[in-house]
């Protein structure tokens, strides 16, 4: 079998993958002929066949890794030798990982909520309006760019150039500055409002999914409930805010905790707009540059595990909610 692992022919691939499909046409005909003959084939032999590949893939793939993980952050930065909680310690205590906490945290507050607001109230006032297709589809249409993309995008929105006789400003941001008279500024260097800047991206990408999510729970809302608050007086504000946001709570949360969870995740804007410097980085980048750029795998497994016990929280009460609104329902 050495030789097909290490195939570097037309004909030694060709080969590896007849293999392939033979094994995955053998493996799909037992399932099959498990399924057609079910007197003659035992129940757990079924269930086997159907759940034992998962099971199997969740081990190797989730399991035993996060295991691995867990098991790496109370060691070094090679692995080698027990140091117990050392690394836990050094990233509540250190100055550079607090700066870390600080941000994620800014993260995870600001984008669900600044977020899921503006999607609210922009899928109320589009709501049954004449052209609230194309208001959707512009706002929706960030969530089509990839995460690098938008971060590639906005790093020349905020791009900085000296202020200097026949020297233009490129980035958009700047040169809108200068129009009015005003400098021109370096928005990804001074700490802590760059941090801003970069929430300002994730918010302008997950706008979109919010405001959908939150107009298709808005058109749910049953007509006779609206009419009935339209006999008994209530309109505008008062209508948005005692019949409209009661009616789709299990949507904010579900809004807010998808969010949040994506945030806590955040590498790719960070990566691409500052790489983590001059004081924005957040756990998830700050983990792939313990692990892989300053090869400390002890610190690098320690925040990974970290980031993994913040979302554990978010997940539990979400599916808490849902399960609520179900007895509800």
């Amino acid at each position: 079998m050495e030789w097909l692992l290490e195939a570097n022919t037309a004909g030694h691939k060709f080969a590896l993958m007849a293999i392939a499909i033979l094994l995955f046409a053998v493996v799909m005909g037992g399932i099959l002929f498990a399924v057609d003959r079910p007197k003659r084939v035992p129940t757990w032999v079924v269930v086997a066949g159907f759940l034992g590949p998962t099971l199997l893939l969740l081990v190797v793939g989730l399991v035993y890794p996060a295991l691995s993980t867990i098991r790496g952050s109370f060691y070094d930065k090679t692995g080698d030798e027990f140091i117990g909680l050392d690394n836990y310690a050094r990233i509540f205590t250190d100055d550079g990982f607090q700066r870390v906490l600080l941000n994620t945290a800014l993260w995870v507050v600001l984008v669900p909520l600044v977020t899921t607001a503006l999607g609210l109230v922009y899928a109320y006032l589009v709501d049954r309006t004449r052209f609230e297709s194309l208001a959707k589809a512009l706002v929706f249409l960030p969530m089509a760019i990839s995460m690098v993309g938008a971060g590639v995008i906005w790093r020349f929105v905020y791009e900085f150039r000296p202020d200097q006789p026949g020297v233009n400003q490129i980035g958009l941001l700047n040169q809108l500055l200068v129009l009015v008279g005003i400098e021109p500024q370096q928005f990804l260097l001074t700490a802590p409002a760059n941090t801003l800047y970069l929430i300002v991206v994730m918010i302008w990408i997950q706008a979109g999914f919010a405001m959908t999510v939150l107009s298709a729970a808005i058109k749910a809302i049953p007509d006779d409930v609206v009419e009935a608050a339209r006999l008994d007086g209530v309109g505008g504000f008062q209508m948005f805010r005692y019949v409209t946001v009661p009616s789709i709570r299990p949507a904010l949360v579900v809004v807010l905790t998808t969010i949040a969870i994506v945030t806590l995740k955040v590498f790719d804007v960070v990566r691409t707009m500052t790489g983590g410097n001059f004081g924005t980085s957040v756990v998830a980048n700050e983990f792939y540059t313990q692990a892989f750029r300053q090869f400390n795998f002890g610190l690098g497994a320690a925040l990974a595990v970290l980031l993994f016990v913040l979302v554990v929280p978010i997940i539990a009460y979400n599916v808490r909610q849902l399960r609520l609104s179900e007895e509800i329902r």
